[in-house]
């Protein structure tokens, strides 16, 4: 192989190799040789560069490239993953009080506790409500002992002495009659007085009143109890009722008791202190399925639908979700509504209220455009891109094309792929990827 056809890199090494041989020999035999050598590789270089650029272009177009290819297919939109952060809530929250106020006696509950619903919680001192509701117990008694004695009507005993005192009264009553008769006699004769004959009949009057008197509760015993006194006595023992259910409802409200299942967060006041009415004592969250509270534009809530299944993340573990409850109002702030999701009951024991939450949803953005590889783009000038369409040949050769830049922009990335939009049409073969092999012009061939 002459020297006129060795490439730059092989001529070099060769000229390499002559120096360290020649770096053996006399000086004057050295000087000549490198001068020989020299010309002789010089020579090509010189050709290589005198050759015309447009004979290089032409030798480069004349080979056919093979190329893979895609086909334009057009789509109206693309979607896009955007999360929402919001926050855990408990369903119910409660700062647990009384409804009176008293000396607290005992907390029943440390924080961190678990309580039922029903549970007792803490206790007011209620001694004075038991004397209370001990002397309303005794009045009662006796009301309800009067009430059934009204309602027994009287006894056969108090009948027979009531009648044993009208007689006695008749008797008294004709006796005095007699006397009076007698009297009258007396003063006829002036033997008394007309003072001592008044004071008689008077005397006679008197008895006679007291005869009726008994007559009339005689009679009265012979009827029995009035209704009215029934009706009257009844509501005296209603009325005593209502005031020991009035105490036994401040006995009851003396005891807080746990209105739902949840965890006491924080207990507020120790035994000992006088609380008055309302005053917190424990603060109670509940246990059951909490819920996500987040924010959201309205454009991205309307695509949701109460009911449907969704995803949240809490830290690095995912939980299942109902979409529980769209809030109707906007917040003026963030101008975004509150979206509820109610998780799964597994995930109660490992979250809190507070804790953060984020919920990922797919976005439909309405763009017309197509996809291509991000391989089968090109920088192009002014902030475009270009992409090599495939066009027949000029020559007409079967299977043979040629390629075009086309400038595109780019509407959305992701991944490996990006939604372009331009002058491109339905049907139209794009080179997918190796566009740095390729020149305007450039014929290839499709795999």
């Amino acid at each position: 192989m002459s020297s006129r056809q060795l490439y730059p890199s092989a001529r070099l090494a060769v000229f390499s190799k002559l120096q360290r041989q020649l770096s053996r020999q006399p000086r004057f035999v050295i000087g000549l040789g490198a001068v020989g050598l020299l010309l002789i590789l010089s020579a090509p270089m010189a050709k290589l560069r005198l050759a015309p650029a447009a004979e290089l272009s032409e030798a480069g177009q004349s080979r056919v490239l093979p190329v893979e290819i895609l086909t334009v297919e057009p789509v109206s939109g693309y979607e896009v993953a955007r999360a929402y952060t919001g926050e855990i809530a408990a369903m119910r929250t409660s700062d647990l009080g009384f409804e009176r106020g008293g000396q607290l006696v005992e907390v029943v509950v440390q924080e961190g506790d678990r309580v039922a619903a029903g549970t007792p919680v803490a206790r007011l001192d209620i001694s004075n409500l038991q004397a209370e509701r001990q002397q309303l117990a005794a009045e009662k008694a006796r009301a309800l002992a009067q009430l059934s004695e009204l309602r027994a009507g009287p006894r056969t005993e108090d009948i027979a002495a009531a009648e044993a005192a009208v007689r006695d009264l008749e008797q008294q009553l004709a006796l005095q009659e007699i006397q009076r008769t007698r009297r009258e006699s007396l003063y006829s004769q002036g033997a008394i007085s007309q003072e001592e004959l008044d004071e008689f009949a008077y005397g006679q009057g008197a008895l006679q009143a007291r005869l009726d008197q008994t007559r009339s509760h005689l009679q009265e015993l012979r009827n029995g109890t009035r209704q009215e006194q029934l009706d009257a006595q009844r509501a005296l023992v209603q009325q005593l009722d209502a005031r020991i259910a009035n105490v036994d409802v401040n006995i009851r409200k003396s005891t807080i008791t746990a209105p739902f299942n949840g965890v006491v967060s924080t207990r507020e006041i120790d035994e000992g202190t006088v609380v008055g009415t309302g005053q917190a004592v424990v603060r109670l969250v509940e246990s059951a399925a909490p819920e996500a509270r987040i924010g959201m534009p309205a454009n991205t809530v309307n695509q949701l639908q109460v009911g449907s299944t969704q995803t949240l993340k809490l830290g690095s573990e995912t939980y299942s979700a109902t979409v529980a409850a769209i809030l109707p109002e906007v917040d003026a702030a963030t101008r975004t509504q509150v979206v509820i999701f109610r998780l799964e009951q597994a995930a109660v024991a490992h979250l809190s209220p507070g804790q953060t939450a984020r919920v990922e949803l797919m976005e439909t953005i309405p763009a017309d455009g197509v996809w291509l590889p991000t391989a089968a783009l090109t920088q192009g000038i002014r902030g475009l891109w270009n992409c090599y369409v495939l066009t027949p040949a000029a020559d007409g050769v079967t299977g043979t094309y040629e390629v075009q830049p086309q400038a595109v922009e780019i509407i959305h990335q992701e991944a490996d792929r990006v939604l372009v939009r331009g002058t491109l049409q339905a049907g139209d073969r794009i080179v997918a990827n190796g566009t740095h092999r390729l020149v305007p012009g450039q014929q290839v061939q499709p795999l």
